[in-house]
């Protein structure tokens, strides 16, 4: 059942009346806990608790929106977290995103749920170091959630930032020393907003990224 307590924080963000939003938002935790038992899309001790726990959490991200960001990457979708809800709040905008997912059977799962939902989403099956930067529309924003550590994120993104794009990464506790451990090679801007939904969270948003250089 919908819950639209949870996303009722959002609500001057999105593109389309709160109903409507929770209403794809419902349909979308539908196709999860069908498909949740071919592939595993989420913890199974989050799975009944989609709407806090993965939708809302998602859905933060919204804050640090801008109306100029028009073209999202998505990197390590897994079972669509954060890419899908954002597209569902956004339906109906000229907002597109790209979802980077290696694994088969969850590229199935985002390309159903993209096309039951008339969702602006395209789905690359391939490993994020796999696809050619020029393979993709320069990105405004890219994000992630629960893939990898600082340091690795900086080396998948770096080819697809342009001086326009900013990161905006999900990150638990482990984020001071992430930022410290990327920061041997890596030189960024970095804006640390705190989690609505995790105490020991923060979104980073990373911009101007550009590797050091060897003297």
């Amino acid at each position: 059942m919908a819950d639209l307590s949870a996303i009722a924080p959002y609500e001057r963000h999105l593109a389309r009346p709160i109903e409507a939003v929770a209403a794809d938002l419902e349909s979308y935790a539908v196709l999860m806990r069908k498909w949740q038992s071919i592939q595993n899309l989420v913890s199974r001790e989050t799975l009944n608790e989609v709407w806090t726990r993965h939708f809302a959490d998602s859905l933060q991200v919204l804050n640090l929106l801008t109306e100029a960001d028009k073209s999202f990457i998505d990197m390590g979708s897994g079972g669509g977290l954060p890419a899908l809800p954002l597209a569902i709040a956004l339906k109906g905008t000229n907002r597109h995103f790209t979802l980077m997912e290696p694994n088969g059977r969850k590229v199935s799962f985002l390309r159903t749920v993209a096309r039951e939902l008339g969702l602006m989403v395209t789905v690359e099956g391939r490993r994020t170091d796999q696809i050619d930067s020029r393979e993709t529309p320069p990105a405004d924003v890219i994000t992630s959630r629960a893939l990898a550590s600082l340091p690795q994120l900086c080396s998948w993104m770096a080819p697809f930032m342009t001086p326009k794009t900013r990161a905006i990464l999900h990150k638990g506790r482990e984020h001071v020393e992430e930022i410290a451990e990327s920061a041997t090679r890596w030189d960024y801007d970095v804006l640390i907003s705190p989690s609505d939904t995790d105490r020991s969270g923060v979104l980073l948003t990373l911009s101007n990224l550009r590797e050091k250089s060897v003297s």
